[in-house]
C-alpha cells in the first residue's frame, strides 16, 4: 500500500472575514510530485506555509511523513524542506558557504558536513563557481543553489512553492530534470506553480484551487478529459477509405483534401478502442490516428474562469 506523506483533511484559514483555505482535503503519496494550481490569491502559498509549520490554522487535521502537524511540529521540520519562490541564499557568501552554513544549522558532524556540501555542488552543477559569491551567480545558478541548500537536511517532502519563476526556458527545465531526479530517489515533492506547462511535465497529480476550495483534482490527463474539445484526428491512405469511415462514424467532421476526419472523444483507452473497434468490423484501415486533448490553460480557465497568469 502507498504511503501518503502529505495528508490534509478540513484544511481552513481566514484572515480576519477573509476566507482563504476554506476545508480543503489533499492526499499525497510518497515518491510523486504534486502540484497545486490556482490564480493568484487562490491560497496555494498559505497551504504551502501551514503545511510547512510556518502558519497555524484555523481549523483541520494534516499530517506531513507520518506526524501531526499540531502536536509535532519539530518532527515536521526535521522531515522536509522548503524552497519558496524568492531564494534564501546569502549572496555575500559562496556557493560553498551556504551549503555548510546549512549542515552547520542542521549539526552535521564536520566531516560529514563538508562531504555532504561537496555532493550537492557536483550534483548540482555548482563545483567550478563553489568559491565565488553567490551574488555573482545566474538566476538559474541561485535556483539550483537554493534547492542544494534545502537538500542539505535530507528531506523526505520538499515544498517547491514557485521555484522556476523567472527563469529562462533553459534553467527551467534543467529545474525540471532535478525534480524528476529527485522523485526517482524516492522523495516526495509539493509544487505550486503559475507555469501550467511546469505542472503538465512533472505533476503525477494536480488539484486545482479557487477561491479557497478545491474545485478539481486528479492526473493531468483525467483533469483534460473534463473539458470539452478532445477529439480523435483519423488520416486515410484514400477517398475510398476516408468515404467507408464516414459512413461508419456518423459524428465525423470531414476534411476532405486532407482526407482526414476529426472524431469527438475524450482521449482515453476505452474510447479509443470502441472507435477502432467499430472501424475494424467494416475493414476500414486507418492510415493515422492522433489524440488531442484539450490542455491545462483550458482545464485552467474552465474550472476558475479568470484569465491564466503565466508569469
Amino acid at each position: 500500500m502507498t504511503t501518503n506523506q502529505i495528508a490534509v483533511t478540513g484544511l481552513r484559514k481566514s484572515f480576519g472575514d477573509h476566507v482563504v483555505l476554506d476545508g480543503i482535503d489533499l492526499r499525497v503519496p510518497e515518491g510523486t510530485v504534486f502540484s497545486l494550481l490556482g490564480a493568484n490569491g487562490a491560497g496555494k502559498t498559505t497551504t504551502v506555509r501551514i503545511l510547512s509549520t510556518l502558519l497555524a490554522a484555523d481549523a483541520g487535521e494534516v499530517r506531513v511523513a507520518g506526524h501531526d502537524l499540531a502536536r509535532e511540529p519539530d518532527a515536521v521540520r526535521a522531515a522536509i524542506g522548503v524552497t519558496g519562490q524568492f531564494s534564501a541564499v546569502d549572496k555575500l557568501l559562496t556557493g560553498a558557504e551556504n551549503l555548510r552554513l546549512m549542515a552547520d544549522l542542521h549539526h552535521l558532524p564536520r566531516a560529514e558536513g563538508r562531504q555532504r556540501v561537496a555532493g550537492l555542488l557536483e550534483r548540482f552543477g555548482l563545483t567550478e563557481a563553489a568559491g565565488k559569491p553567490a551574488s555573482t551567480y545566474s538566476g538559474g545558478m541561485l535556483r539550483r543553489l537554493d534547492l542544494a541548500m534545502t537538500l542539505v537536511g535530507d528531506p523526505r517532502v520538499i515544498f517547491l512553492d514557485e521555484p522556476t519563476t523567472g527563469l529562462d526556458p533553459r534553467s527551467r527545465r534543467d529545474m525540471w530534470q532535478i525534480v524528476r531526479d529527485l522523485v526517482a530517489g524516492g522523495v516526495t515533492i509539493f509544487l505550486t506553480t503559475q507555469y501550467l506547462e511546469e505542472a503538465d511535465e512533472l505533476a503525477d497529480r494536480i488539484a486545482v484551487l479557487d477561491r479557497g476550495r478545491v474545485v478539481a483534482e486528479g492526473t493531468p490527463d483525467e483533469l483534460k478529459r473534463r473539458i470539452p474539445g478532445g477529439h480523435v484526428r483519423l488520416r486515410f491512405a484514400d477517398p475510398q477509405a476516408l468515404d467507408a469511415a464516414v459512413r461508419v462514424l456518423d459524428r465525423a467532421t470531414r476534411d476532405t483534401d486532407a482526407l482526414a476526419l476529426r472524431v469527438p472523444g475524450d482521449g482515453s483507452l476505452r474510447s479509443l478502442r470502441a472507435l477502432i473497434g467499430r472501424l475494424d468490423d467494416r475493414g476500414v484501415e486507418v492510415d493515422e490516428l492522433s489524440v488531442h486533448t484539450p490542455d491545462l490553460d483550458d482545464v485552467f480557465l474552465a474550472l476558475t474562469d479568470r484569465k491564466v497568469t503565466t508569469s
